[in-house]
C-alpha cells in the first residue's frame, strides 16, 4: 500500500471495471460499510468508476446487495478519470482489463481481483461473487489497519 507523504491525507481507494454497474459498485459499497464500521470515515476515501459506464447498476447486483443489507439501487455508474486514478493509493480492478498502468501514480498499489462479471448471471452465482468481494474488501481494510 502506498503511503501518503502527509499522514493527515486520507488513503484513497478506487474500485473500477468497465461498466461500473456490478463488481466495482459492490466493492465500493462494502468498502463504505467497512470504513464506517472501523471508524475510518475521515481517513479513507472510496471511489468507484468505469471506463464505459452503463446506464444503471445491474438488477441482479441490486437484488443480492439488498440481501446483504446494502441498497445500491440509487447509484449511478460513472466514468473514473485518469486524475482520480493518479490520486489513489490503491486501485482494484475487477478482472476486465480496464487499467492502463500508466494512468496511475508511481506509488499506487494496483491489484486485479479477477472476478467474474455478475451481469446476466443467476442469483446464486452473483451471491458468490458478492461474498468474494466482501471478503477481499474486509482483507484490504485488515491490511490497512495492520499498516496504520
Amino acid at each position: 500500500m502506498a503511503s501518503s507523504t502527509d499522514s493527515t491525507d486520507p488513503i484513497r481507494i478506487a474500485f473500477m471495471c468497465v461498466q461500473n454497474a456490478g463488481r466495482s459498485q459492490m466493492s465500493a459499497a462494502f468498502a463504505e460499510r467497512e470504513r464506517r464500521r472501523r471508524g475510518l470515515t475521515d481517513r479513507v476515501d472510496v471511489l468507484t468508476g468505469g471506463t464505459r459506464p452503463a446506464e444503471r447498476v445491474h438488477d441482479e447486483v441490486v437484488d443480492v446487495m439488498r440481501e446483504a443489507g446494502i441498497d445500491v439501487a440509487d447509484r449511478t455508474p460513472r466514468e473514473i478519470t485518469p486524475a482520480e486514478l493518479r490520486s489513489c493509493d490503491f486501485v482494484a480492478t475487477m478482472g476486465c482489463s480496464t487499467l492502463d498502468v500508466a494512468e496511475v501514480g508511481d506509488d499506487t498499489d494496483v491489484r486485479d481481483w479477477a472476478l467474474d462479471d455478475p451481469d446476466g448471471r443467476d442469483l446464486d452465482r452473483v451471491r458468490e461473487i458478492r461474498d468474494e468481494i466482501e471478503r477481499r474488501v474486509v482483507a484490504l481494510f485488515d491490511e490497512l489497519d495492520a499498516t496504520a
